[in-house]
C-alpha cells in the first residue's frame, strides 16, 4: 500500500518554520548547496520566478524603463566612494583578494547592490538635460555575507532586480520613487495576492546612503513583518560622490538626482508563507507555473486517453497545463499536485468520458463541481479568478485581525506576546524612543504608512507629540 504522500509534510498550523522548509523541499522548489547560505533553485522554482520576473518586467518596461547588465565586480576604491552606502553594506561584503595564486593589488568587492556601478557609467553617459531622464534596470543576484539564512527569505546570494534613475529635478526624482513603489504595489497584491501596506521608512531604516526610503510591508501568518519591495530617493547623495553633473538648459552645470528601487526573491517565501495550508502551497493562479493538472482515472483506458489527449491541447492553449499519466494511485497524485500548489485539478475518468463531463476540483477549498467538456475552459478561468480573488481576502483579513493599536510601551510589548502582528502607535520621531521599542520587544518601525490618517496623540515611549501613528512588528 503506498503511503500517503502529505503526510510527510509538518502542518503549517503546527510549525511554520518546519513546514516552510519541508515544502520547499517537498515540492522541489528550492535544495540546500555546499556553501552556507546558497541555496540551488530547481526548475518549479525557477518557473515560478520566472512568471514572477515576466509580469513584473512587463510594468518596467510600460513606464518607460530599459534592462541592462552591469559587472558582478567592482574595486573598492568605488565601493567606498559614498560614505554612508559603504558604511551600512561592509560586514555583509563578499571579497576577491586573488585570481589564480597571484594577489590582487586592490581588493574586488562583489556586488552587495549596484549603485555605485551604476554611478560610476551616469558621470561618463550623462552630459546634457537631453540624456535625462536615465530609466534602467537590471535582472541579477547579488552577494550579502548573512550569519542566519533559510530558503528564499535570506540567502548570501540572491536573485532580484534593482533599478537606478536619473533625473533633471528633485521633484522629477521624487516622481520615480512613488511611481516604482506603486508599481510594487500593484504587483504583489494584483499577481501575488498578497496584501501590503506602502509607508516611508524611519531614518534609522532607511538604505544606506538615501534621503528618503519607502517600502511595502507585507504580514506572515506567524505576525511577522515582511520588507516585500522598496524604493529609495538619493537626492544628489550618489551624484555629488560620483560627480554626475549635466548642462541644462540655462546653461548651468548641475548635479543629476537619482533613485533606485529593488523587489527580489523574499516575495517567493511570502507567497509560500501567507498562501499555504497544511496539505502544502497554494500559487495564486498568475504566478503558479502549472495553473491546471489534468488526472486520468484509468489511465490505461483508450477513451480516457484520448479525450486527455484532446483536452491537453485545447486547454493548452489558454492555459498552463500538465497532465500525470504516472503509474500512481490517484489518491496519491490528488495529494502531490495538492502540495505543489497547483490552483486546479481536472480528474477524468470512463464514466466521465462516456457522459461528455470532467470533475474539477479547486486546490484552496476542494470544492467539486462536475462540468461538461465543451464548458471546461470557461469554468476553469472562473475558477482560477475566483481562487485568486479568495487567496488575496483570505490574506487580507488574517492580516488585518492581526493588526492592533497600542498607546504605551507595555500595551505594545503585551500585544505582541498575546498576538504578534502589526501594532499601529504613536512615535514622536526620536530615534532614541524608535531604539529603545526595539531593545525592549524586539520590534521596529516597519513604516510609516502613507495612507495612515492625522490623529494627535502622544507617543509611546516619552509621551511626546505625535501626529500620526506608525506601524511597528518584528520582522523577518
Amino acid at each position: 500500500m503506498q503511503p500517503t504522500y502529505v503526510t510527510e509534510l509538518t502542518r503549517k498550523s503546527h510549525d511554520l518554520s518546519r513546514w516552510y522548509t519541508e515544502v520547499i523541499l517537498k515540492a522541489q522548489l528550492a535544495d540546500y548547496w555546499n556553501v552556507h547560505g546558497f541555496q540551488i533553485v530547481r526548475p518549479y522554482g525557477h518557473a515560478l520566478w520566472e512568471l514572477m520576473q515576466s509580469r513584473l518586467d512587463g510594468r518596467f518596461k510600460a513606464t518607460g524603463h530599459k534592462n541592462a547588465q552591469f559587472p558582478l565586480l567592482m574595486p573598492e576604491s568605488l565601493l567606498t566612494k559614498e560614505a554612508e552606502h559603504v558604511e551600512g553594506f561592509a560586514p555583509e561584503v563578499f571579497w576577491v583578494t586573488h585570481t589564480g595564486k597571484e594577489e590582487l593589488t586592490e581588493r574586488l568587492a562583489i556586488r552587495p547592490t549596484s549603485e555605485t556601478l551604476f554611478m560610476t557609467m551616469y558621470a561618463k553617459w550623462i552630459d546634457s538635460w537631453r540624456d535625462l531622464p536615465m530609466l534602467l534596470n537590471q535582472w541579477c543576484s547579488v552577494l550579502r555575507a548573512e550569519k542566519t539564512t533559510r530558503f528564499f527569505l535570506r540567502t548570501a546570494e540572491f536573485q532580484w532586480q534593482e533599478g537606478h534613475t536619473a533625473h533633471r529635478s528633485a521633484e522629477d526624482a521624487r516622481e520615480e520613487t512613488m511611481r516604482m513603489l506603486e508599481v510594487y504595489r500593484d504587483f504583489v497584491e494584483s499577481d501575488l495576492a498578497i496584501p501590503v501596506v506602502p509607508g516611508r521608512k524611519s531614518e534609522s531604516e532607511k538604505f544606506a546612503g538615501a534621503l528618503e526610503t519607502y517600502t511595502i510591508e507585507a504580514l506572515m501568518p506567524d505576525g511577522q513583518a515582511l520588507q516585500s519591495g522598496t524604493s529609495h530617493f538619493f537626492g544628489e547623495n550618489f551624484a555629488r560622490a560620483f560627480e554626475i553633473t549635466f548642462q541644462d538648459q540655462d546653461g548651468q552645470r548641475k548635479h543629476v538626482h537619482t533613485t533606485s528601487w529593488g523587489l527580489s526573491w523574499r516575495t517567493v517565501g511570502a507567497l509560500i508563507m501567507v498562501h499555504g495550508d497544511d496539505a502544502g502551497l497554494i500559487f495564486p493562479p498568475r504566478v503558479a507555473p502549472t495553473q491546471v493538472v489534468i488526472v486520468p482515472i484509468r489511465p490505461d483506458d483508450a477513451t480516457v486517453v484520448e479525450a486527455v489527449g484532446k483536452l491537453q491541447g485545447e486547454l493548452g492553449a489558454r492555459f498552463r497545463i500538465e497532465a500525470d499519466w504516472s503509474d500512481k494511485s490517484p489518491g496519491w497524485k490528488f495529494n502531490e499536485w495538492e502540495m505543489r500548489g497547483v490552483p486546479v485539478r481536472v480528474e477524468v475518468g470512463p464514466r466521465d468520458v462516456k457522459n461528455g463531463q470532467a470533475v474539477l476540483v479547486r486546490r484552496d477549498n476542494r470544492e467539486k463541481s462536475v462540468v461538461p467538456l465543451a464548458d471546461l475552459p470557461a469554468a476553469i478561468q472562473a475558477t482560477l479568478d475566483a481562487l485568486h480573488l479568495a487567496l488575496f481576502e483570505r490574506a487580507k483579513a488574517d492580516r488585518d485581525a492581526r493588526t492592533s493599536r497600542a498607546d504605551s510601551l507595555a500595551a505594545l510589548s503585551a500585544t505582541l506576546k498575546e498576538r504578534p502582528g502589526f501594532v499601529r502607535a504613536h512615535w514622536c520621531g526620536d530615534a532614541a524612543c524608535e531604539a529603545r521599542v526595539k531593545a525592549e520587544t524586539g520590534a521596529t518601525i516597519r513604516c510609516i504608512p502613507l495612507d495612515e490618517p492625522e490623529e494627535p496623540g502622544a507617543c509611546l515611549v516619552d509621551g511626546k507629540p505625535s501626529q500620526k501613528r506608525v506601524l511597528f512588528a518584528r520582522a523577518y
